[in-house]
């Protein structure tokens, strides 16, 4: 059991480590821009960084979850793999965006792009169980009424 889920716990304990410098890169630019809790505001270059740690923390559950599923429904080695790239990406568009505005965009369309992929393999993988699931029910012995409930 736990080999067809070591990989996607390990790239998800990476993404809570990344998560956590990154917040961490936060504090240390409230020290350095002396922008005391709970101010957001500041010179550019402290709100540039606030702004990366909290647009990657916005779509970390989306890609926890993605990942999660892909993994489970799909193939859990393809998600790991899409996992790594997105992680790298986001630590991409995370050093990016704290030197420029614009240096956030290339990781971002990848990171993105990533994150779809994952999306559609979990798709992928739901289907394909659920109409594994309707072929299993239809071969199931039920009751002649409970039938016309179940009709695929």
């Amino acid at each position: 059991m736990l080999d067809q889920i070591a990989l996607l716990a390990a790239v998800t304990v990476l993404g809570v480590l990344e998560q956590a410098y990154f917040a961490l890169q936060v504090i240390y630019a409230r020290r350095k821009y002396k922008v005391s809790p709970p101010d957001t505001a500041g010179p550019p270059e402290f709100e540039r960084v606030f702004r990366a740690q909290a647009n990657c923390s916005e779509y970390f559950p989306i890609f926890v979850s993605v990942l999660w599923v892909a993994g489970l429904f799909f193939h859990q080695g393809v998600a790991a793999v899409c996992g790594l790239l997105y992680l790298y990406a986001r630590y991409q568009y995370f050093q990016g965006y704290t030197l420029s505005a614009h240096g956030r965009l290339g990781p971002m369309y990848f990171s993105a792009k990533v994150l779809w992929i994952l999306i559609g393999l979990s798709m992928a993988g739901l289907l394909v169980h659920f109409l594994s699931l309707n072929t299993f029910v239809g071969r199931m012995e039920i009751p002649s009424k409970l039938q016309l409930l179940f009709r695929w």
